[in-house]
């Protein structure tokens, strides 16, 4: 049965993808031939058919096994405490409330700069309109948002600071 170990591994790692696995699968093949012994040495069909069948068997139950599945692996992370994204989904949701607050064109400059990491000049030909005017938005679109959360103070009527 030696003289087959190396076209059943080769057999069965071809299935599994995983020389290390192949060579366990196939060592338990082993294992159930030597538990088999009397009825292959009768000679009722070949051995080496016998083993091919065994091993191919032997790949399926562990294609089919919970161990592949996870199922036994998730049983013990279930309890293991899972990190809180409340604080990112939170900040995300707010940044987007801001972004919808500004006007289109406002919008547009900062989603290519800010989040897109376009240049000035990117952004400009992209949005066919001059860097100037890219460089002004961009600028009165983040003190708007500055404003709104509060690192700038809110702006002063003209009327009020004169009286």
């Amino acid at each position: 049965m030696a003289q087959h170990r190396s076209s059943l591994v080769a057999y069965a790692e071809h299935m599994l993808l995983d020389r290390h696995l192949a060579e366990d699968v196939v060592q338990e093949a082993f294992i159930r031939a030597w538990h088999h012994a009397e009825k292959l040495r009768t000679g009722e069909g070949s051995v080496r058919n016998w083993l091919l069948k065994v091993t191919r068997n032997l790949v399926i139950d562990r294609a089919r096994s919970a161990a592949v599945r996870y199922e036994s692996v998730m049983e013990e992370l279930r309890d293991l405490p899972e990190p809180d994204h409340s604080d990112e989904v939170l900040a995300s949701q707010e940044a987007l409330a801001l972004l919808r607050g500004l006007s289109s064109e406002h919008r547009e400059v900062l989603v290519h700069v800010c989040l897109y990491g376009f240049t000035v000049r990117e952004t400009a030909r992209r949005l066919g309109i001059p860097p100037g005017t890219v460089k002004s938005r961009q600028h009165y679109a983040l003190n708007i948002l500055r404003r709104r959360v509060g690192l700038l103070p809110a702006r002063v009527p003209a009327e009020a600071a004169a009286g």
